[in-house]
């Protein structure tokens, strides 16, 4: 379903060959695409594809925290953003900047669901030429 369809967009965007099964191609392993759904459940899977956005896009990915008193637990919102302009002498700030790519997303209860939702509007944004 629409899950799958999202982690076969974060595998190529990663680069990574998989198929219906897991096997030995070219002197290389693919995934099988039951596994993609790892970047749904493990941070060791998804955190990878964060370090790649902000390093590669200079993107800036920041995980707000509020404590909701009516459903007494945290939820989580990830705003990323990507800004250009001119840095600073002391590359303290960027002025004249200019908003590139700001997304805020959906206040979620669970901090991976929150930043896989922020990955997966990236990288379609990213492939629609978005940027």
């Amino acid at each position: 379903g629409k899950l799958m369809e999202n982690n076969k967009l974060i595998a190529e965007f990663m680069g990574m060959k998989y198929s219906d099964e897991r096997s030995f191609n070219d002197g290389e392993w693919t995934h099988s695409i039951k596994s993609l759904s790892k970047f749904e459940t493990e941070w060791k899977w998804l955190m990878p594809v964060v370090d790649k956005i902000e390093r590669k896009h200079k993107a800036n990915f920041r995980t707000e925290c509020l404590w909701n008193e009516f459903i007494e637990c945290s939820i989580y919102q990830v705003i990323v953003s990507i800004e250009q302009g001119e840095m600073s002498k002391d590359k303290s700030c960027i002025y004249d900047s200019k908003k590139i790519y700001w997304y805020i997303g959906d206040s979620v209860k669970c901090k991976r669901e929150a930043t896989y939702k922020a990955v997966v509007e990236f990288i379609k944004t990213y492939n629609d030429g978005g940027m």
